[in-house]
């Protein structure tokens, strides 16, 4: 009789934990996916100028305005100009830069020969930045009729300019030097 009475409270509490057990409901909980849309970055530059007639008299100033922008939307960069002077530019006209241009020093600290930089924060992206001095270079006092005669097509004085921008920084922590930077646009 134990045994029957045994087996009896064995099959009733099976029975017991069957039917509560189907009938506990669990908390549970899901959220919603979380989907993360990774966008591109990039710098942006633009170099314009609007003067194009520059005929050389002694003595005086030419307006000469190219400027680069920094477009917005842009990453924090290394805003870079080259300037290119013909090899006898020196003979009849002077410039000197804008203010904000820092000439380019290479890793020995000896200036890299017509490199300028300056570094372009994001709260100044769509400023156009004067790349000379009152936007003008000046023909020297010193040229004369025969030197100017003496000029062919093929030796008219040029003036070059060309921008580059670098992002400014490497990586979450560390920023490029100017040096490193002007090494990955012209390398």
């Amino acid at each position: 009789m134990k045994k029957k009475s045994l087996a009896l409270v064995l099959a009733l509490a099976m029975i017991v934990v069957c039917v509560v057990g189907g009938t506990l409901a669990w908390l549970i909980d899901k959220t919603g996916p979380v989907t993360n849309t990774f966008t591109t970055s990039d710098v942006d530059i633009t170099l314009t100028e609007t003067t194009t007639n520059y005929q050389m008299i002694p003595g005086y100033t030419i307006t000469k305005d190219p400027k680069v922008t920094v477009l917005a939307g842009s990453e924090k960069c290394y805003l870079f100009v080259k300037v290119v002077k013909s090899t006898n530019f020196d003979n009849f006209m002077t410039y000197d830069m804008a203010a904000g241009w820092t000439q380019l020093k290479d890793a020995s600290e000896n200036p890299v020969p017509g490199v300028f930089y300056r570094i372009v924060d994001t709260a100044d992206m769509g400023t156009a930045y004067s790349v000379l001095a009152n936007d003008q270079v000046t023909v020297s006092g010193d040229v004369t009729k025969t030197m100017l005669n003496g000029l062919t097509e093929a030796t008219q004085p040029t003036l070059t300019f060309t921008a580059y921008a670098c992002q400014y920084m490497k990586n979450n922590t560390d920023s490029f030097t100017a040096a490193e930077a002007w090494a990955k646009v012209y390398p």
